[in-house]
């Protein structure tokens, strides 16, 4: 018997946020993501987008205590890994190395750069040049 194999695109990504503000700014400010109505509800979620096609929400949640690690993380990439750093540098935002060298990029095996760093609410964010 053979079974359909469905198909399937990225709809979005959902974060716990405890400060909805400083977190729009931060999206807003170092990845250039636009907000966007919420049509799903009158919650206080607020939705960003980001190319006209990839979706962040944001959960307000003041009272939870959000806790991850490295290992779980989003990725975006970019041409200009290097002026992408200069920004986070402007930014005073600190970015590592997969091992936590502050300030410092990685070449995985395959050749691409990456650096990673956190956003507001301690969640992790990889930045690398796999365009």
């Amino acid at each position: 018997m053979l079974t359909k194999m469905h198909t399937f695109s990225f709809n979005h990504l959902a974060l716990s946020v405890l400060d909805i503000e400083q977190s729009i700014t931060f999206y807003t400010s170092v990845f250039g993501f636009k907000e966007i109505k919420n049509t799903a509800s009158a919650s206080k979620t607020r939705w960003l987008q980001l190319d006209g096609k990839i979706q962040l929400h944001l959960i307000v949640r003041p009272n939870f205590k959000i806790k991850t690690n490295k290992a779980v993380h989003f990725a975006l990439s970019t041409k200009d890994i290097a002026g992408f750093t200069k920004k986070l540098d402007r930014l005073g935002i600190v970015y590592s190395d997969w091992i936590g060298s502050v300030n410092k990029d990685y070449i995985r095996n395959d050749g691409v750069l990456q650096v990673y760093f956190q956003d507001p609410n301690q969640h992790w964010i990889e930045v690398n040049n796999a365009v």
